[in-house]
């Protein structure tokens, strides 16, 4: 990998504007460019590890986000008031929202992401969608904004059933529903925008048809102010429970012929939109007709970005805050090598056998797995108090090896090395689902958890070939 340049002297101090293990790795990235780093907390992470590893803390409001992290006033005030050069949002919270772009630029701030307006013209899935298809991109057939029920009946007849109905500002599941029959539409799309408008403040539903033996395949991009954009290779993200990812790896096996069309699809669209910054393009990938389709189009670093990292050995936040600095590209495409094969385990405080509830609590003992090929990206600690106000995940328990094969070897036996008491994990959940012959073989799609779990996985501990 080329020699990392020094930060662009322009950014000396860099607001953190989230918590937990993103705030954690922002930090360290800051640390290895030099940058002094400054972390936005809120009342419930004041003793986080966070805080006490960034050069400065500063609370911005209570424990519930939209008195703290959502809070665009506060984290612009931090920003202000510690002499901030930039923010970084991280992922969640406000790293797909415009408004705060928009209020970094207004305050003579360097947001580290793209700009305000890429951020609305790729975040909003119709929106993004209409600009692939512009640009020659696969689309899944499809609709664009759909006004109510009555219209979503005419356009379902259109497209054909089953569909997919979506919210536009949706992510994470939320704003979804598969629906098989005209009979079921009203009441789908009804609860869908209602579930949108509440999480997004955005109502706006469209319509795709549903790819039923999908995989989720996206491709990591990097973008400068001078026009030049790589890819950094693919990751599948198919083991996915409510359409929450729950393991990545990368690169995604089995892809063959589509392997280069898919990465180069998401370079054009990264280039001719003008993209800026770090940025993933998603697909569908339906198995059954060896076609791909873009997906959306996320406007900020992923939670599984390490898999990348450890296949390419680029550090994809120091590159953010470079690029945002007014450094180009530390490297071209005929730069970008891949080596082995990643995987990457979210753990999260969470009991599987109670439907996924959430565990806060105070985590007793915290024993991390150790060894060569090994990486743990979390923010916590023995001692540390998780809050019941965030989202659940402790820890991204991230593997390296020269195949698949010794990768799955590798993160199966960090599972078993992994310790933590106090509060319920995902652990052993993590540790079956791994076991499954169906994952070993690298033969999923997006749902075949949900199809396991309906059958009564698991009873138990997953053994070979289950």
């Amino acid at each position: 990998m080329p020699q990392q340049a020094p930060a662009a002297k322009g950014i000396k101090r860099v607001l953190v504007a989230n918590r937990g293990e993103i705030a954690v790795r922002v930090i360290r990235a800051c640390k290895a460019l030099g940058i002094e780093s400054v972390l936005a907390v809120s009342e419930a992470d004041r003793g986080s590890l966070g805080a006490s590893m960034a050069d400065r803390a500063v609370c911005i409001g209570p424990a519930h986000p939209r008195e703290s992290y959502l809070n665009v006033g506060a984290i612009v005030t931090a920003a202000l008031g510690t002499g901030s050069d930039a923010i970084h949002p991280g992922y969640g919270f406000l790293a797909e929202q415009p408004r705060l772009a928009r209020a970094c630029k207004d305050n003579g701030i360097i947001f580290i992401g793209p700009s305000a307006e890429l951020i609305e013209q790729m975040g909003n899935k119709i929106a993004a969608r209409s600009i692939a298809e512009r640009l020659g991109v696969p689309v899944v057939p499809g609709s664009e904004q759909v006004a109510s029920a009555e219209m979503a009946l005419d356009v379902a007849a259109g497209i054909g059933y089953p569909i997919l109905l979506k919210a536009a500002a949706g992510g994470g599941g939320r704003g979804m529903r598969i629906v098989h029959a005209g009979s079921e539409l009203a009441a789908a799309f009804e609860a869908a925008s209602a579930e949108a408008l509440a999480a997004f403040a955005d109502g706006t539903m469209y319509m795709e048809r549903y790819i039923s033996n999908a995989r989720h395949i996206e491709v990591q991009i990097m973008a400068d102010h001078f026009g030049n954009v790589i890819h950094l290779g693919e990751r599948d993200c198919s083991s996915q429970r409510r359409y929450q990812k729950v393991v990545e790896e990368a690169p995604a096996p089995g892809l063959d012929a589509l392997r280069e069309p898919i990465r180069e699809a998401a370079r054009t669209l990264a280039q001719k939109t003008g993209y800026e910054n770090a940025g993933t393009i998603e697909f569908i990938v339906d198995q059954d007709a060896q076609r791909f389709y873009f997906l959306e189009m996320n406007t900020r670093i992923q939670v599984e970005h390490p898999v990348t990292e450890m296949i390419t050995g680029v550090d994809l936040v120091r590159e953010q805050i470079r690029v945002a600095g007014g450094h180009p590209l530390s490297m071209q495409q005929s730069e970008v090598g891949f080596s082995g094969h990643a995987i990457e385990c979210r753990v999260n405080a969470e009991a599987p056998g109670q439907g996924f509830r959430p565990s806060p609590g105070r985590i007793g003992r915290w024993r991390t797995p150790q060894g060569p090929g090994i990486r743990v990206d979390s923010h916590c600690f023995e001692g540390y108090l998780v809050p019941p106000y965030y989202d659940s995940m402790l820890a991204k328990l991230i593997v390296h090896a020269p195949t698949r094969r010794e990768a799955i070897s590798r993160m199966t036996a960090a599972l078993e090395e992994f310790e933590v008491d106090g509060v319920d994990t995902t652990i052993p959940f993590l540790r079956s689902l791994i076991g499954q012959a169906r994952f070993q073989e690298g033969a999923t799609h997006v749902r075949w958890i949900e199809e396991l779990m309906a059958q009564g996985w698991p009873a138990g501990p997953a053994k070979q070939g289950d």
